[in-house]
């Protein structure tokens, strides 16, 4: 047996037929002799390419599935295959520089959804789909306005080539801008863009004329809708306040002139809050102070330079509603701080003099804000009084002192009356009511 150690493998040992796929039947049907291996020969390494089927080998080499005839070898199958492809690209006609690529299988070729050859045609399903989404981004992210409008506008001016399609963009930017929470402001700055960018000007009228006329439509059911259902008069607030940014932000340009604001949204929001404090229910109410939070000074102020009175009679009718309409508890506080505002001209402060050139000389407030301090007999004296001057300031940094420690020990008060809003308020006593019913539970 030592003398067989010597040997590789397998080696001195003999086969019957062969299995090996390699050796197939030839055209006669005759089997190829069976190979030996010899005696002092290592085995060889397996194949690393896997036997074909005969239904793949037969169609890489383009013959019928069921032929009698097959290939003799894997090796020969990727020759015939080779040979195929070719042939294919022989007579293939796929050019480089064709117009177009037309997958195999296709019939025919679509075009992309934005413009075809003349880039001035846009179906209006697509058009309201894609203005649709352009609102809703634009509504998810106001900050990108002044990035994405300009691009928006020169797709329209392509896109929007008849008067049906201005009225359809018209409506889709209307219904947007009333619908949608939040939206008024830049659906209204949108429109003051597209009216002085969108070229389509047919004859009945470009963008800011339909849009116009749009809203005379909501304009003329006024006097319904402040008494109609809580959705109906929803829907109508809605298009007041936008209305009121509309009138902020469209600009009217003539020629060389600054431009202007419209002057028919101004008489038509007067007539708006007049409709709304017609019927003082609490909804009307709060829309109406919205609305003049809004634009109440700049109403004002272009009633005042035309010598109208509309802003006092409408303070004065508010004050009729505060003495005898029976509005709730919050509502009265809103028309209450409303009334305030207006007394103080909206919130505007006038200056008479800069505090770097005031002094006490000039200023006969520059003392008003100072505290008073009063000596052991009672005594008031103020920073004006100089024989006081050094024990007033003494006394003044020991009570900022004093603040500074209390603000860092959280001993700060607050006047939560003054500062809570009557919603707040509200939803604390409904909270404070809720907590006093499960603790009697």
């Amino acid at each position: 047996m030592n003398d067989h150690f010597d040997r590789a493998p397998g080696a001195g040992r003999t086969r019957g037929p062969s299995m090996d796929p390699g050796l197939a039947v030839n055209a006669k049907g005759a089997e190829a002799k069976t190979a030996v291996f010899n005696p002092r020969e290592p085995l060889r390494q397996p194949r690393t390419i896997h036997p074909f089927p005969e239904s793949s080998i037969n169609s890489a080499a383009g013959l019928p599935s069921g032929d009698h005839k097959t290939l003799s070898s894997p090796l020969q199958s990727v020759s015939a295959s080779n040979a195929s492809m070719d042939s294919v690209v022989r007579t293939s006609t796929l050019s480089a520089s064709a117009p177009e690529f037309v997958p195999f299988g296709v019939s025919s070729y679509e075009e992309p959804a934005y413009y075809d050859d003349s880039e001035s045609y846009y179906s209006e399903s697509s058009l309201a789909d894609t203005v649709t989404d352009f609102l809703d981004h634009l509504s998810s992210s106001p900050g990108s306005f002044d990035f994405d409008v300009e691009n928006i506008t020169g797709m329209l001016n392509c896109w929007v080539t008849t008067e049906e399609l201005l009225k359809e963009l018209v409506e889709l930017i209307f219904t947007q801008s009333t619908a949608i929470p939040n939206f008024a402001y830049t659906g209204a700055r949108l429109c003051n863009y597209l009216s002085h960018h969108l070229t389509l000007s047919p004859q009945s009228g470009n963008f800011r004329r339909l849009l116009l006329q749009r809203c005379q439509l909501e304009y003329e059911q006024r006097n319904v809708a402040v008494r109609g259902n809580p959705e109906v008069q929803k829907k109508f607030h809605s298009f007041v306040l936008f209305l009121g940014e509309l009138y902020l932000n469209l600009e009217i340009k003539s020629g060389k002139a600054p431009p202007n604001r419209a002057e028919i949204l101004l008489l038509a929001l007067k007539d708006l809050l007049e409709s709304l404090l017609s019927h003082p229910v609490d909804a009307n109410l709060i829309c109406a102070v919205k609305l003049l939070k809004l634009t109440g000074s700049i109403l004002d102020d272009a009633w005042k330079a035309s010598g109208r009175p509309h802003m006092d009679e409408l303070v004065q009718r508010i004050e009729t509603i505060l003495l005898d309409a029976t509005c709730s508890r919050d509502v009265r506080q809103m028309l209450l701080k409303l009334v305030e505002l207006r007394s103080s001209d909206w919130g505007r402060v006038c200056s008479a003099a800069a505090t770097s050139n005031a002094t006490p000389d000039n200023d006969p407030n520059y003392f008003m804000n100072e505290p008073t301090f009063y000596t052991e007999d009672g005594t008031p004296f103020t920073a004006a009084d100089p024989e006081y001057a050094e024990k007033y300031q003494e006394l003044l940094e020991k009570q900022d002192y004093f603040h500074e420690v209390d603000g860092e020990n959280g001993n700060e008060e607050y006047d939560f009356e003054d500062e809570m809003d009557p919603e707040i308020e509200e939803a604390y006593e409904n909270f404070c009511l809720e907590s006093e019913k499960k603790r009697q539970q």
